[in-house]
């Protein structure tokens, strides 16, 4: 009797350990430097309601760029002015990618290669907001306001290329 109470318990803990399918998440943070032959250029950011976890997803129009996705302490600050930025939600998760940026610096008049909102706001239940936080010398940061300091994970593709952010609920 008392090793079915134990295997129970057991089992119940198993349960409750919110397996979302996340392996490998963590609240560390994950760096991967570049490699990239050329400038990353940002072309869509896109937010969605996965099983378990919200996802982020970076976008590029050319190949992956070198990322450093962290948990920071506020204040958000602006690359290159310094000032300060809000953003939603109690803790902030800061993807750096490098190098890249969200206009071709190659063509006349820098075209946007990005042309959606510096600020997004997704229905998920860990994420509470996306900013823009800088575009700067080679150098693409967005913050990602979550409802707490979730674990996440980051993964890439390459077709199309892509940096994902996954935060664990």
């Amino acid at each position: 009797m008392r090793s079915l109470v134990l295997l129970a318990l057991v089992a119940i803990a198993a349960g409750c350990t919110g397996d979302d399918g996340l392996d490998n998440a963590s609240t560390e943070p994950t760096v991967v430097s570049g490699s990239a032959s050329a400038t990353a250029l940002l072309t869509d950011v896109s937010a969605s309601e996965e099983d378990g976890y919200d996802r982020v997803v970076f976008t590029f129009a050319n190949e992956v760029p070198g990322y450093d996705v962290r948990y920071v302490d506020r204040p958000i600050v602006e690359d290159g002015s310094g000032e300060e930025i809000e953003v939603g939600g109690e803790s902030v998760l800061v993807a750096r990618f490098e190098p890249a940026l969200d206009a071709d610096l190659t063509k006349e008049e820098a075209p946007a290669t990005y042309t959606g909102p510096a600020r997004l706001s997704p229905r998920g239940r860990a994420i509470v907001e996306l900013v823009r936080t800088g575009g700067f010398e080679a150098v693409l940061t967005w913050a990602i306001g979550t409802t707490t300091e979730a674990p996440f994970r980051v993964t890439t593709e390459t077709d199309p290329p892509r940096v994902v952010v996954d935060v664990s609920r």
